[in-house]
């Protein structure tokens, strides 16, 4: 393949052989000895304490204004941006001026990577600087970074285009660098999480991604092939089943970040690979759950935010509990107008069609259900707000209700609209759970691939004995959206799946 270059880019290509030609080697691999970064210095420098005397910092070179034999730029690492201050005869010595008058004012462009040594003052402007004693090229940018500028109220080379910055997700993050802050709170979700489940006792663990049986949810997966053993095999929808056979085992709580895999549509909630968690706790209910999924939410959203009250999407949600719940049948009533329980298939069918709720034949009577609680009342969910008693063909995984065997003790867990999380009190009946799995297998072979199949080892490990058991599983990327004010799944990813780019060869045709 021939790469074609701007004329920008040609430019830098001299100078990188330029520099070589000068013996500056412009990707050194010797170690660069960083001490501090901008923020470091920003919050502690004090001209009267004498600090930051000896500074070496490292970073992008975003700015440069050349003023004869002296020079002003601005330096980003991963902490900010500071201002330094280069001087002709501070970082040459000697005679030999080369670094200065051709190296800095010539062969430097707006990207490069370069390292600072020298001390922290102030300006006579008062403006925070690092007076440089020595420059050290350290990575040469060959491409030109697609800098903010503002002339008459207008904006140019802003990189704002959603499809190019998830495409090019490094260069988002060096001229965008608000977009960091996404993702340091995403990993401060994790690790709050984490500890959440620790103090309650709770062993972290890794389960299989590739399995022969795609069990745990209702949804399309992919399928591989493995050579060795000549089966296929599948990309896991959900690690359920295996998180419950270590329940078997003994364990009393086991919970796991998992990346998923669901062979379905993109849009602005959904990516076909996500990141969910799933805890399984002993000898607990899904009422239990309900209030540990509220503490946990009311601590996460502290810790990110410093308050339970998020703006997402317009709307004020505030995570502090407890949260209103609502049965899913009630829930039907109150925003569709209409009385489903009791209703088998062919009723239910009359009533989407009547609400106007589109179907397919292959649907049985959980998806039929499912589709007019879709329609009329996730939307009027904004406040968090469980969902709870699924009628029995909803939930094939899922404990019968106590008091009531049409329904399961289920929740989910509705914010925004949107579902955040899914739980259960555990189906432990293996003769139960057989049956149930046949009913799914009965709705595969009428046409809904989303069907589950059914898995005998995990029928025959519930026949050991699993104890009552609580289980949730909750989506990461969606919960990271909800704590950062976020309404596209793909600001909360740094490389969200998209179309492959096309080629230069098949954009030249």
């Amino acid at each position: 393949m021939v790469q074609e270059f701007s004329e920008q880019e040609l430019i830098r290509r001299e100078s990188l052989a330029k520099l070589r030609e000068l013996g500056i080697e412009p990707y050194p691999a010797a170690l660069y000895p960083v001490n501090t970064n901008a923020a470091e210095i920003a919050a502690g420098f004090d001209p009267e304490k004498g600090n930051f005397q000896e500074v070496c910092i490292a970073g992008r070179l975003m700015s440069r204004r050349i003023m004869g034999a002296a020079s002003f730029g601005e330096l980003q690492d991963e902490s900010g941006r500071i201002q330094i201050y280069v001087k002709r005869d501070e970082i040459c010595p000697e005679e030999d001026k080369t670094m200065y008058n051709t190296v800095w004012k010539k062969l430097l462009d707006i990207g490069d990577i370069i390292g600072i040594k020298g001390f922290a003052f102030f300006t006579q402007t008062g403006q925070l600087s690092v007076h440089a004693k020595e420059l050290t090229l350290l990575s040469k940018s060959l491409r030109v970074l697609p800098i903010v500028k503002e002339l008459d109220g207008q904006v140019f080379d802003a990189f704002t285009d959603p499809e190019m910055r998830y495409r090019q997700r490094y260069v988002d993050l060096i001229v965008n660098p608000q977009v960091k802050e996404t993702f340091i709170k995403r990993a401060q979700i994790i690790a709050t999480m984490r500890e959440y489940f620790n103090e309650a006792g709770c062993l972290e663990v890794e389960t299989p991604i590739l399995q022969s049986i795609p069990g745990g949810a209702t949804a399309r997966p992919f399928v591989t092939h493995h050579n060795a053993l000549n089966i296929p095999l599948y990309l896991r929808i959900a690690n359920e089943l295996y998180l419950k056979r270590l329940i078997v085992g003994g364990y009393n709580g086991v919970y796991e970040f998992a990346k998923d895999f669901r062979n379905e549509g993109m849009d602005k909630t959904h990516n076909p690979e996500f990141t969910c968690m799933e805890i399984y706790v002993a000898y607990k209910d899904y009422i239990w759950m309900m209030e540990f999924v509220e503490k946990m939410l009311e601590k996460i959203s502290l810790k990110v935010n410093g308050t339970t009250k998020v703006e997402i999407a317009g709307n004020v949600v505030d995570f502090a509990g407890p949260y209103r719940r609502l049965p899913i049948l009630e829930a039907i009533k109150e925003y569709a107008g209409v009385d489903v329980k009791g209703m088998e298939e062919p009723d239910l069918r009359a009533v989407c069609k009547k609400l106007g709720v589109e179907v397919e034949p292959s649907m049985g009577k959980g998806k039929l259900i499912d589709a007019i609680f879709g329609e009329y009342c996730e939307k009027n969910l904004i406040q968090p707000t469980f969902i709870i008693d699924y009628p029995v063909e909803m939930s094939p995984l899922t404990k019968r209700h106590r008091t009531d065997p049409t329904l399961t003790e289920r929740f989910e867990l509705f914010v925004c609209g949107k579902e955040l999380a899914n739980a259960y009190s555990e189906l432990n009946d293996p003769i139960d759970q057989f049956e149930r799995f046949e009913e799914q297998a009965a709705l595969k072979s009428k046409g809904d691939d989303e069907a589950m199949y059914i898995d005998m080892d995990f029928v025959r490990a519930l026949e050991y004995g699993m104890p009552p058991t609580s289980g949730l599983g909750m989506g990461i990327d969606r919960l990271t959206m909800f704590m950062t004010g976020q309404t596209a799944i793909q600001d909360v990813l740094f490389f969200p799946q998209m179309k492959p780019e096309k080629s230069l060869s098949e954009k030249s045709e």
